[in-house]
């Protein structure tokens, strides 16, 4: 009865946008770079590069792939304001690889309190084979016995509302896909350009993928009123907030561990009781004479 996770939806791959960043610091032309990567396997390449061979743009292409979205807007930003490409790629694919990494560290901290969630939701079915084994008539009081069928209509109504719960607790604590600070990153490259901050603020919108969020707009405003340049004021606030983004799905695995113990109270200790041991004392009270 396992406890499922929210599915990861698609995702570019880090290590892809970092051998185009290369290829293209070495003077490889984009088309060109893409068709090497599908040569060399890339499944992602190849549709990229089918698609360019069929007359498409860059930025379009990459934006067919499901996930890509990020990397096709900070491409046309960078094409647009003449911004180094190989050098915007670089910076996309380290805020990838370090959203994966805090992705996988989180899920890593939640193995520990969800696989003790999944250990205890077997307790009560353990509990009804121990007794069976123990000599006691556990199945056929659960089955026939009135007060029995009661207890065992009550207990799978528990083990499944304690499923349903650690489930949920769960998927909550699950890292959030987004990449943070992608806003910020995006902004950077378009000022790298030497665009205005309007301008730069309408080509990150145009692009769509990500929108800059309060903190961008902050740093923004900070900049135009001290006179200083954005870029790298940005690029430290997309460090950070990848830094609270790793912080926080800590927090949410650590918080986990106790939130789990209120399903395991409310429910599957409950059905432990019902499935384990009122069939056992059912089954002694049946051999009574006052037999139930």
């Amino acid at each position: 009865m396992g406890l499922k996770h929210a599915a990861a939806p698609a995702r570019a791959d880090a290590g892809t946008v970092l051998r185009l960043a290369v290829l293209l610091q070495a003077g490889v032309a984009p088309a060109d770079a893409w068709r090497y990567l599908a040569e060399a396997g890339d499944a992602a390449a190849a549709v990229v590069a089918a698609k360019l061979g069929a007359g498409g743009d860059v930025p379009s292409a990459i934006g067919a792939l499901a996930g890509w979205g990020d990397v096709a807007a900070a491409w046309r930003i960078a094409e647009t304001v003449g911004a180094p490409l190989a050098e915007s790629l670089r910076g996309i694919a380290a805020a990838l690889q370090d959203a994966a990494r805090t992705r996988d560290e989180v899920r890593i901290a939640l193995a520990e309190p969800a696989g003790t969630a999944r250990l205890m939701s077997w307790l009560p079915l353990v509990a009804v084979a121990l007794g069976a084994a123990l000599g006691f008539d556990t199945l056929r009081t659960l089955a026939t016995n009135p007060i029995g069928i009661g207890c065992a209509l009550g207990g799978v109504g528990l083990i499944l509302a304690a499923h349903r719960w650690n489930t949920r607790l769960v998927r909550r604590a699950d890292p959030d896909e987004a990449v943070a600070g992608l806003g910020a990153d995006l902004m950077a490259i378009a000022l790298s350009g030497g665009v205005s901050l309007d301008r730069a603020t309408e080509l990150v919108r145009a692009a769509g993928a990500v929108q800059p969020d309060d903190e961008t707009r902050g740093i923004l405003t900070l900049s135009h009123s001290a006179g200083v340049p954005a870029a790298e004021l940005l690029r430290a606030a997309a460090g950070l907030a990848r830094h609270r983004a790793r912080t926080d799905g800590r927090m949410r695995a650590a918080r986990l561990s106790s939130s789990l113990l209120v399903p395991l109270g409310v429910c599957t200790l409950p059905a432990f009781l019902l499935l384990g041991v009122a069939p056992m004392l059912l089954s002694v009270l049946s051999t009574t004479p006052l037999s139930l």
